[in-house]
C-alpha cells in the first residue's frame, strides 16, 4: 500500500513505535489519512488494521478494522470529546459565547454521559478486534474499559496503553544514548 504511494505523501508516514512479531505502528502527517485508507490497509495487508486520530495530543478516536468488515471505535479522552461533540443551537450565533453557559455545559454532561455509556461496547470491540489479528492474549475488559475512561493529557499514550492492555507486543524500548 505504501509503495503505491507518491514520495511527497510518502513522506508524511513515520515509524513510530516498533513492535515485536511483525507489528507495526506508523505516525502519519496529520491530513494524510482518510478514513477509507483503513479498509484499503486491511485488504493490502490481509490483517486487521487500526488507527488512532489523533487531536494536539489530546484527543483521539481509534478505530479498528479487521478483514471481515467488523468495525469498532473508540474515543480517547472522553472529556475532551464531549466538549468537541457537544450538540450546538441550531440559532447559536457566537461559540466562544455560548461555551460559557450553563446550556454549554449541560450539553458536555449530557454528550459525556452517552460517551461513556458506549464504552463497554467499544471495549468488547476492541477486544474482539484483538482476537481476530490473533493476539493469543485475553485482555480484561475492565482494564479496557478503565483506559477508555482515562483522562490522561498525551492521547498517544493512551493508545500505547490501548495496544499494550489488548496483549499486542510491548513497544520496544529506544536503545540508550551513548
Amino acid at each position: 500500500m505504501f509503495d503505491s504511494l507518491d514520495e511527497e505523501l510518502k513522506a508524511t508516514v513515520h515509524t513510530w513505535e516498533s513492535r515485536s512479531n511483525g507489528w507495526q505502528t506508523l505516525q502519519i502527517d496529520f491530513g494524510t489519512w482518510d478514513d477509507a485508507d483503513l479498509a484499503a490497509l486491511v485488504e493490502w495487508s490481509r490483517a486487521p488494521a487500526c488507527v488512532a486520530d489523533v487531536s494536539d495530543s489530546s484527543l483521539a478516536l481509534v478505530t479498528g478494522l479487521d478483514t471481515t468488515g467488523q468495525r469498532w471505535q473508540a474515543w480517547l479522552n472522553l472529556d475532551i470529546a464531549a466538549k468537541f461533540l457537544a450538540e450546538e443551537p441550531e440559532d447559536l450565533e457566537d461559540q466562544i459565547l455560548w461555551l460559557d453557559t450553563p446550556a454549554f455545559h449541560e450539553a458536555v454532561r449530557h454528550k459525556r454521559a452517552e460517551l461513556d455509556a458506549e464504552i463497554p461496547t467499544d471495549a468488547k470491540g476492541a477486544v474482539a478486534w484483538a482476537a481476530a489479528a490473533g493476539i493469543p492474549a485475553t485482555p480484561q475488559i475492565v482494564r479496557i474499559e478503565e483506559l477508555l475512561r482515562s483522562h490522561e493529557t498525551f492521547v498517544e499514550d493512551l493508545f500505547t496503553a490501548l495496544l499494550d492492555q489488548l496483549g499486542f507486543p510491548q513497544a520496544a524500548q529506544p536503545s540508550p544514548e551513548p
